[in-house]
C-alpha cells in the first residue's frame, strides 16, 4: 500500500464530504425554489423530499453498523451512487421517483460521512497531522457553498431545475474521478464494527443528555437548512439576490470548521456546545421577527456557523463520556440527529399545509435549541 501525503488525504476527505453533503444532501436546498418555479413543487412537498433524504441518512447509518465494508470501497461506491441518483433527478418528473432517489442519496450520504471520516482521520492520526482533520470536516461547508454558487449561476442563465440536477450529478462524478486513485486500494476493512457495538451503550445520565441534545440540534438546524432559499424567494423573487442565502450558509460552515480547532482550544466543550445552541436559536428565530433579506442572511450566518461546530463538539463529548464505548454512543447520537432531521421538514411541511407558514416551524426549532442549550449548561462543563 503506497504512502499518501497528508495534505492529499485531507483533501480527499474534504472532496468526499463535499459530494456527500454539498450535493447528496444540500444541493436540494438551492434547487427547491427552481423546482417550485418550473416543476410546480410546493414547499410542503419539498419538505417531504427533504425528509426522504434524511430518512435515507438514518437507514444508511444503521446499515453501516451491520455491513462489513472496506472504507475506500464504501466511499467511492457511495460517491458514484450520489452522482447517479442526482443525475436521475434531472431525467424524471415523477414525484414518487424523486422520493426514492433522494432516499438512495441519503443512504450513500451516511456511508460517506462514516467511512470517509474513518479513512481520513485514521491516516492523518498515523501521520501525526491532527490539525488537518478540520480540513476534512470543512468539506461540508465547502460543498454547500459551491452548491449555492452554482445554483446562482444556473438561475441567472435561465437553467431549469432538471438541468441543475444533471449539472450536480456530473459534478459529483467528476469529483469522484479526481479522487479515485487516492482512495482505491488504500482502504481498511471494517468487519469488526458490529462487534464493537455488542458491549452496548453506557446509558449514563450524561450519555442520554448527549443523545437528546444532538437530536435537538438536528431538528433545530434542518428547517432553515432546508428552506432558507425558499424563504428568501418569498421576500425577493430575484435569484441574483435570494440565491445568496445558501452560499452564505456554506461559507459560515466552512469558516467555523476551519477556525474552531484553534479558537476554541481551552474552552469547556459543553459550554461552547450550549453557546452554539443559543446562537443557532437566534438565527432560526430571526426571520420570524425581522422581515427582509438581511434577516435571512443573518440566519444563514448563525445557523451555518454553528451546526458543524456542534457536530465536532458532540464527537469530542462522546469520547469524554463513554471512553472505550464511544463508538456505540456516537452511533446512537447519529441516529438521534438523523431522527431530528427527518422530523424537522415533516413538521414544517405539516404546518405549511395547515396554512401556518414557516414561522411556526422556526419557533418550534428555536424552542428546542434553547431548552437543550440550558440543559447542556446545567449539566456542568468540562474543560
Amino acid at each position: 500500500m503506497a504512502d499518501i501525503p497528508a495534505l492529499r488525504i485531507a483533501f480527499a476527505g474534504m472532496a468526499a464530504l463535499a459530494v456527500a453533503m454539498g450535493i447528496g444532501r444540500f444541493a436540494f436546498t438551492p434547487i427547491l425554489p427552481m423546482m417550485q418555479d418550473d416543476a410546480g413543487l410546493s414547499a410542503a412537498s419539498g419538505g417531504y423530499l427533504a425528509s426522504a433524504n434524511y430518512l435515507g441518512y438514518f437507514l444508511g447509518s444503521l446499515l453501516a453498523t451491520r455491513l462489513p465494508m472496506r472504507d475506500d470501497t464504501a466511499v467511492l461506491g457511495s460517491m458514484l451512487l450520489i452522482g447517479a441518483a442526482t443525475l436521475a433527478m434531472g431525467f424524471t418528473g415523477h414525484y414518487p421517483s424523486w422520493l426514492l432517489l433522494r432516499l438512495v442519496a441519503g443512504i450513500a450520504n451516511a456511508w460517506i460521512a462514516i467511512y470517509a471520516f474513518s479513512w481520513a482521520l485514521d491516516r492523518l492520526a498515523a501521520l501525526r497531522r491532527p490539525l488537518l482533520n478540520s480540513l476534512s470536516f470543512a468539506g461540508v461547508g465547502a460543498g454547500t457553498m459551491i452548491a449555492g454558487l452554482v445554483c446562482i449561476v444556473l438561475m441567472r442563465t435561465g437553467a431549469s431545475s432538471a438541468q441543475a440536477w444533471i449539472s450536480f450529478g456530473l459534478l459529483a462524478l467528476a469529483v469522484t474521478a479526481a479522487v479515485w486513485t487516492t482512495y482505491a486500494g488504500q482502504g481498511t476493512a471494517h468487519a469488526a464494527m458490529p462487534r464493537a457495538r455488542r458491549g452496548g451503550i453506557p446509558w449514563s445520565r450524561d450519555a442520554r443528555l448527549l443523545v437528546f441534545c444532538f437530536g435537538a440540534a438536528g431538528f433545530g438546524y434542518i428547517i432553515p437548512a432546508t428552506f432558507l432559499p425558499a424563504m428568501a424567494r418569498e421576500i425577493i423573487p430575484d435569484p441574483a439576490l435570494f440565491g445568496w442565502a445558501w452560499p452564505v450558509f456554506g461559507l459560515a460552515a466552512l469558516a467555523s470548521t476551519l477556525a474552531a480547532a484553534t479558537l476554541l482550544r481551552g474552552f469547556a466543550p459543553r459550554r461552547v456546545w450550549a453557546a452554539c445552541h443559543f446562537l443557532m436559536a437566534v438565527g432560526v428565530a430571526l426571520p420570524v421577527f425581522w422581515q427582509g433579506l438581511a434577516a435571512i442572511l443573518a440566519a444563514a450566518l448563525c445557523v451555518g456557523g454553528t451546526f458543524m461546530v456542534i457536530t465536532m463538539l458532540s464527537i469530542q463529548e462522546a469520547r469524554a463520556v463513554a471512553g472505550a464505548q464511544a463508538v456505540p454512543l456516537t452511533a446512537a447520537m447519529t441516529a438521534s440527529f438523523a431522527s431530528g432531521q427527518i422530523l424537522g421538514p415533516l413538521a414544517a411541511s405539516a404546518l405549511l399545509s395547515a396554512g401556518l407558514g414557516f414561522g411556526s416551524g422556526l419557533l418550534a426549532a428555536c424552542a428546542a435549541l434553547v431548552i437543550t442549550g440550558l440543559m447542556l449548561l446545567g449539566s456542568g462543563a468540562r474543560a
